[in-house]
């Protein structure tokens, strides 16, 4: 432990730890517009100042030392920092109002903080291409600060290398190597470049005009769904709580915006556990070559496979993700049951996602329907958009229900939002297939947390099923290491059974969920890792409380295969439910 002095008060703290951190551990807050929880520090913006010992340094890759005496404000430190922000705006377009950012912004709201209402210095900003070429998210480098956040992260954290530095001096951008289009680079499109920029340069491709269009054609018949993970956020928008709960809150405001069924990517995530455990008990029983079996729900890890890790494609599980399930029942199940035209519905996804604007065009498969299955994804963030612009009190909404029959859920289902829900929600109905009994035990802590991998075992009929949980790009990989080289020695296999998120915790935290502004200065400015478990935790109270929490006893599903698709895993249910993967050229497979 080091001892030093802040603002004259006596702090201790562990060695290493930097000033900025040791300031934050006794509620001094140093303003910062480059560092990040998730990041590194890079000391990149020059605002976390402070006098230490006389001396003026950077707070954020400072350590503390012995004896130090740390001052985080006065005139001169003020001015300075106020310096920094007009320095910084001097490089940035002064287009606030017609900025995605508006209103969540870290550097406006520092601008407003250090009432900087000028522009005193030349405009020295440079007019780049908008890079929207994935139709997922948009680079825009002329709104960038350089702060380095999102370079971190997709090297560092997420070790996909789509963006990188290019060029120097007032020449300096983000972008993918050799400033080729986001389409085209190892981009992904999980988004958490997006989740964490602190302006308005990397946002998410906003297709809330296309929704408004529909919902306002009188010949077309909108349906909409909404994912576990934007129930337990959504209310940060209109200053509810972190994971508070707001189901019926959320299918109340989407009635109210127009919507003629409100359904619930729940259903979904309940049919993708028949389908998925259906499909683990054949391979684990029938097919041991064919594991371990990997989940298949993620958007991200789906493009990630199929660009870096081909040689995985016959360990990936078939199944669609419960938002392309849903979208094709609704086309075909549903229009039938009703009598309508399936070429006069259009179908919308609210996901906590940027890649699922990217997953329902991957391939004809999001086409089982005859048409396209889902027409438009948005965000959460985009939802919350949507709901001040119908003028919608969200806070005092009375609570309401989804509709059938695609909208009864079981606590399985909505635990999927979460890091290790899915495969929670799979071994629930999977040790029913598998020994005709219910689980007696359905929660499986070892593998629900923030860790990076997690690992259990788990005994069924006497055979042990060897699980592994794994959240965050850069932690696949180690999952996918240790398979090949058990593989490569002859080794018994380290899993059977890997679930995969490709953002940590899972989508709770995904590219599309709220930025968290606070207060001036109020930490943090971004998702954080106790935002992310409190999201997660009113996914999984919402599973503790709930009348039925197997997949397999949801009583929609049992009428949808009696009526409709038949049996699990059965032809029509692979027409409909599952899809196929495709190496690209342009990535070799390790």
């Amino acid at each position: 432990m080091v001892k030093l002095k802040i603002d004259n008060q006596e702090v201790e703290v562990a060695a290493g730890t930097s000033i900025l951190d040791a300031a934050r551990s006794v509620q001094i807050e140093i303003p910062t517009l480059c560092k990040h929880p998730d990041v590194d520090p890079s000391a990149g913006c020059g605002m976390c100042i402070v006098r230490v010992n006389g001396r003026i340094m950077r707070s954020c890759c400072t350590p503390v030392a012995e004896g130090m005496e740390v001052i985080t404000t006065d005139a001169e430190l003020f001015e300075v920092r106020r310096m920094v922000l007009k320095l910084i705006l001097s490089n940035h377009p002064n287009s606030c109002l017609s900025c995605a950012r508006s209103g969540h912004c870290e550097l406006q709201d520092m601008a407003n903080v250090f009432n900087i209402t000028d522009a005193p210095l030349p405009n020295l900003t440079k007019k780049t291409p908008i890079d929207d070429s994935t139709k997922a998210i948009v680079l825009d480098s002329s709104k960038c600060i350089l702060c380095g956040r999102c370079v971190d992260i997709c090297q560092n954290k997420q070790n996909i290398w789509a963006l990188s530095y290019l060029n120097r001096g007032l020449a300096t951008r983000i972008t993918p190597a050799n400033g080729i289009n986001l389409e085209d680079s190892p981009c992904i499109k999980c988004g958490q470049c997006s989740a964490h920029c602190p302006t308005g340069a990397i946002v998410e491709y906003d297709d809330t005009g296309r929704v408004w269009e529909m919902l306002r054609d009188p010949e077309i018949y909108t349906i909409v769904q909404i994912a576990p993970a934007v129930r337990v956020a959504i209310g940060e928008e209109f200053g509810f709580k972190f994971g508070a709960n707001l189901t019926g809150k959320t299918y109340a405001a989407l009635r109210r915006m127009g919507f003629d069924k409100v359904f619930d990517t729940n259903f979904g995530a309940d049919l993708t556990i028949i389908e998925e455990a259906t499909e683990f008990v054949r391979r684990f029983t029938q097919e041991p070559e064919s594991l371990p079996m990997f989940t298949s729900c993620c958007p991200a890890w789906v493009d990630m496979l199929e660009k870096f890790n081909s040689d995985m494609i016959p360990h990936f599980s078939t199944c669609k993700s419960p938002q392309a399930m849903v979208g094709a029942l609704a086309k075909t199940y549903f229009a039938e049951k009703n009598g309508i035209d399936p070429k006069k519905i259009r179908v919308v996804s609210i996901m906590p996602c940027t890649a699922k604007k990217w997953e329902i065009v991957r391939s004809q498969d999001m086409s089982s329907s005859g048409y396209q299955d889902i027409d438009v994804s948005i965000t959460t963030r985009e939802f919350a958009k949507m709901i001040k612009q119908a003028g919608i009190d969200f806070c005092n909404i009375a609570e309401e229900t989804a509709d059938n029959p695609l909208g009864e859920y079981s606590g399985a289902g909505t635990i999927f939002g979460a890091t290790g829900g899915v495969m929670i929600a799979a071994l629930r109905t999977a040790y029913f297939y598998i020994t005709g009994q219910e689980l007696a035990q359905p929660d499986f802590t070892d593998i629900e947390g923030l860790e990076g991998i997690k690992e259990t075992t788990v005994t069924i009929n006497g055979k042990d099923i060897r699980i592994a949980v794994a959240h965050g790009v850069g932690n696949v990989e180690i999952i996918l290491d240790r398979i090949r080289q058990a593989k490569a020695n002859g080794e018994e296999l380290p899993y059977h059974f890997v679930e995969v998120m490709a953002c940590r915790g899972g989508c709770v935290a995904g590219g599309g969920q709220p930025r968290v502004i606070g207060a001036p200065f109020a930490k943090p400015y971004g998702i954080t890792d106790e935002i992310r478990q409190k999201r997660a935790n009113g996914l999984f109270e919402e599973d503790l409380n709930a009348k039925n929490r197997f997949s397999h006893h949801n009583e929609s599903i049992k009428t949808l295969y009696k009526d409709f698709i038949g049996n699990p895993g059965g032809e029509k249910a692979h027409h409909l439910l599952h899809t196929h993967y495709t190496p690209r050229d342009m990535y070799k497979s390790k």
